[in-house]
């Protein structure tokens, strides 16, 4: 019996692994749609596989690696030979979410994301800090091979790595919040209305700016908002997604504000939007929702106070708080 209970618990990891690596593979070959070459190395703006190996990281524990790395294996077949560069690339995208994952346990991170502590650890620890790791040795890897120059490690490095945090930061969130979410029971038509219109709006406004010939970026960001204050995070992720996404393809076809300009000024524009929309959707969402935590914990311990004051004197409780005029 316990054998078998083995068994079956080994053969659940290995489909996890499978079921993680086949995800990796897939958000990898989407990512190389919107591939932009860098000084002789191609990367992408936004990097999906990132995000979804720092989730499964977060749902699955460390158990779940051997899937990641098979996952950046088949990635990497999939664009060419599976050389001695390879296995340094591999080392670096593998390493780089487990110490995310490992520095996000430490500090108490909650997969909710419900505090503002969980959203600057996502940012400032699985970001910024963790994707150091993958861009500092796929880069690094790459100058010692001779395919890119001593001269150009700064430039691929950067976009390496802001490509990478920007999975974290989109893609991470929003598989956080679709697992942790449940099926709205009582919602009112109004309610599902507004969401449709919220993400329509944001497709709409988001293709126009990012291919009007003026800047008018900003335009996006009063339905971000809008998002993260009426349905948290789980509006605000899909509205960052369908922004950066809008952005990207923009970026990659070199049309409206992105048009007539130097990759360095292309990629520096693309990824100052793109964070930015992407840090106020989810430090904004982690704010409104511990403020609404707090102010039902507050209105439950209020509402326990007055069971205990109606215990302790009937029908008191009834009467709390004494109204004005009779103290």
């Amino acid at each position: 019996m316990v054998r078998t209970r083995e068994i079956r618990r080994i053969g659940a990891v290995v489909v996890l692994m499978v079921t993680v690596a086949l995800l990796y593979f897939v958000a990898g070959r989407a990512g190389l749609t919107l591939q932009v070459p860098v000084e002789g190395a191609v990367v992408t703006p936004l990097w999906p596989p990132t995000g979804i190996a720092l989730a499964a990281l977060l749902w699955f524990g460390l158990r779940i690696w051997p899937g990641i790395a098979l996952g950046i294996v088949l990635t990497i077949l999939a664009v060419g030979p599976l050389g001695p560069s390879a296995f340094g690339v591999l080392a670096g995208n593998c390493l780089a979410p487990v110490l995310a994952y490992l520095m996000l346990r430490r500090v108490g991170f909650r997969n909710e994301l419900d505090r503002l502590k969980d959203g600057l650890a996502l940012v400032f620890l699985g970001a910024i800090a963790g994707m150091m790791v993958s861009a500092t040795v796929g880069t690094g890897v790459l100058t010692l091979a001779g395919q890119i120059s001593r001269s150009d490690f700064w430039p691929v490095w950067s976009a390496w790595w802001v490509g990478d945090a920007m999975g974290v930061l989109v893609i991470t969130p929003l598989l956080l919040v679709a697992r942790n979410a449940r099926r709205p029971t009582r919602v009112r038509p109004g309610r599902w209305i507004e969401a449709v219109l919220l993400l329509g709006g944001t497709f709409v406004v988001a293709l126009l700016t990012t291919r009007a010939d003026v800047p008018m970026f900003f335009l996006v960001f009063p339905l971000l908002i809008w998002a993260a204050l009426r349905f948290q995070l789980a509006g605000a992720a899909p509205c960052v997604l369908i922004e950066s996404v809008m952005a990207i393809w923009a970026a990659t076809d070199g049309v409206g504000p992105f048009a007539g300009h130097s990759l360095l000024a292309v990629m520096g524009t693309l990824q100052a939007l793109n964070a930015s929309a992407a840090l106020t959707g989810l430090l904004l969402s982690a704010i409104v929702t511990e403020q609404t935590t707090i102010r039902r914990k507050l209105e439950q311990a209020c509402v326990e106070l007055a069971d205990v004051v109606d215990q302790l004197s009937p029908g008191a409780g009834a009467r709390w708080p004494p109204r004005e005029g009779k103290r």
